[in-house]
């Protein structure tokens, strides 16, 4: 896999809307982290832009995001928030200057289009908090994404859950969002995941839908030669009047059941205040005992 450089001081950041519209004041708080930590900021053309949910046309946030990626002044792309809309625009992005220029793209749940789409070139990237998220992260959150740009080595040692299956693994960290994973298969942004962990959250979804997901996961071999399943927050979930029986750690465990790689549950990453980064594309060692969950960049 391709790593991007790490950013150095006086470095420049963009942040653009690739899905969800957002206003310059819902950033300030993301510009000024920035600028804290030595960076310059550069604000796209769709901070601000409307149509309907959307920040500004198809056609323009795809022209935003493209001039952020063919310009060599810019060492990495935040994506402002998620939403809905990334998927629209992907198929239209011309990554070959970026491919030789490689940089940093950042962001989680509808950015994981932008992150399965990057891994399957060949090329690293950051599932990360967003700048709509700032004012209310956890430091471990704001943290963890400085020193994943920065360089500085990342090691999590989290408390294991009870429905943990205990293991060790080694490979490849790929996923992100669940539903954005699920609406991208059969696509030529579907990922490959022999030998690979894979990682999922997802936020406000039934539990059938839940369900539904991961049996299409698994009908499309995502499980088969998969090396370790790391799950993320599962946030703001809903049932049906009638009950579906189980909840998303069981309905998880019932489909994944018949193998045995190791199953990691309440990663904080995903939709929560305490939104760890990950280095997407990047070599990991999990390690889950009865008591604690080691995770090695």
């Amino acid at each position: 896999m391709i790593q991007p450089n790490y950013l150095q001081k006086n470095d420049t950041v963009a942040i653009v809307s690739t899905a969800r519209k957002i206003s310059l004041q819902e950033i300030k708080s993301a510009i000024k982290l920035l600028e804290s930590w030595g960076l310059k900021v550069v604000v796209g053309k769709t901070i601000g832009l409307e149509e309907n949910q959307l920040a500004g046309s198809d056609e323009k946030r795809t022209n935003d995001f493209q001039k952020m990626l063919d310009n060599p002044e810019i060492k990495a792309i935040w994506c402002a928030r998620g939403g809905y809309g990334t998927v629209r625009i992907i198929d239209a992005l011309d990554f070959t200057k970026f491919k030789k220029n490689p940089k940093w793209i950042i962001g989680y749940s509808d950015a994981t289009v932008l992150h399965n789409h990057l891994n399957n070139l060949g090329l690293e990237t950051l599932h990360a908090t967003m700048p709509i998220n700032i004012p209310k992260n956890s430091n471990e959150a704001i943290t963890t994404l400085k020193n994943s740009l920065f360089g500085k080595k990342l090691i999590y040692n989290i408390t294991s859950s009870k429905k943990n299956k205990i293991g060790k693994a080694s490979g490849e960290l790929i996923g992100g969002n669940l539903s954005v994973i699920y609406s991208l298969l059969g696509s030529k942004s579907s990922l490959n995941t022999a030998n690979k962990i894979l990682f999922i959250e997802d936020l406000d979804e039934y539990l059938y839908h839940i369900d539904r997901m991961m049996i299409n996961l698994k009908r499309n071999g995502y499980f088969e030669n998969l090396k370790g399943l790391i799950v993320g927050s599962m946030t703001d979930m809903h049932d049906n009047k009638i009950p579906f029986g189980k909840t998303a750690k069981e309905i998880i465990l019932d489909i994944i059941s018949e193998y045995d790689f190791p199953v990691v549950f309440d990663f904080p990453a995903g939709h929560i205040a305490d939104n760890r980064t990950l280095i997407l594309g990047r070599k990991i060692m999990l390690e889950v005992d009865e008591n604690e969950v080691k995770l090695s960049f």
